[in-house]
């Protein structure tokens, strides 16, 4: 099959932070060549195929931090690079309440073909970027940023900001302590999700072999849904690192 369009992005490739923002659901894309995987408009363009406001708050953010800022270019229905290839919901036949026909009974080629052309670039960029900082003696700080439905399965959700760790709970402790009590947000702990959900693929593979600090962000996608929440999120979101490593994580 022949594929148009990098899989790969990179905003601020000179970015002077430390911080290397990680967007792995940031687009919607599908190619023409996988005739939309079967789906009507509305799955198509909902957060099953992607994290809506996601690419918007990471731009932000990148800005207000200057980091850099790694994106996946394409649909994570096509491949979720938050995933490992041997994790059969990285190509999902079913998405929440969403068949997805075009990932229907695939054969061991064609999902060969998808880790190739989307999660291979996708992971080698992130991990070139990473030992040329380390390379560098500029020991980056790996921050991954998501969205997440208001309502999954017909259940609402009332956390608005969640801040996710693996083992490694350094950054997202002392973002959590600082965020305490805040009235901007309703900020919880490994929520909606968490590790015993297999969301934190790009932190085990890109921080914790190198003992870099690491977090997980996701943003209630309704509160990112226009420009003035993207920046309220962002402002909040960028405050709070920057607070949070102001002290050493690891000093407590």
């Amino acid at each position: 099959m022949e594929f148009e369009g990098a899989t790969v992005g990179i905003t601020n490739p000179e970015g002077q932070s430390e911080i290397v923002l990680v967007c792995e659901h940031a687009s919607s894309h599908i190619p023409p060549e996988y005739k939309d995987l079967g789906l009507g408009s509305e799955a198509r363009l909902s957060h099953i195929a992607w994290d809506p406001g996601a690419r918007l708050l990471a731009e932000r953010l990148s800005a207000l931090l200057d980091a850099t800022l790694i994106t996946q270019e394409a649909s994570r229905l096509l491949y979720d690079c938050n995933r490992p290839p041997e994790d059969a919901t990285a190509v999902p036949a079913t998405s929440e309440i969403f068949a997805v026909p075009g990932n229907a009974e695939l054969s061991e080629e064609a999902r060969a073909e998808r880790v190739t052309h989307f999660y291979e670039p996708f992971r080698d960029g992130l991990r070139q970027l990473v030992r040329g900082r380390l390379a560098d003696s500029r020991t980056p700080i790996i921050v991954t940023i998501h969205s997440f439905t208001p309502v999954y399965k017909g259940e609402p959700r009332s956390v608005e900001v969640g801040v996710l760790h693996d083992r490694d709970s350094r950054l997202a402790d002392r973002m959590l302590e600082l965020a305490e009590g805040t009235p901007d947000y309703d900020v919880q702990r490994n929520e909606p999700y968490g590790p015993q959900h297999g969301v934190t693929h790009t932190l085990k593979a890109h921080a914790l072999p190198f003992g870099l600090l690491n977090v997980m962000i996701e943003v209630r996608n309704d509160l990112i849904a226009d420009e003035g929440g993207v920046e309220r999120a962002a402002q909040f979101l960028a405050e709070n690192i920057k607070a949070a490593l102001a002290v050493s994580p690891a000093e407590g």
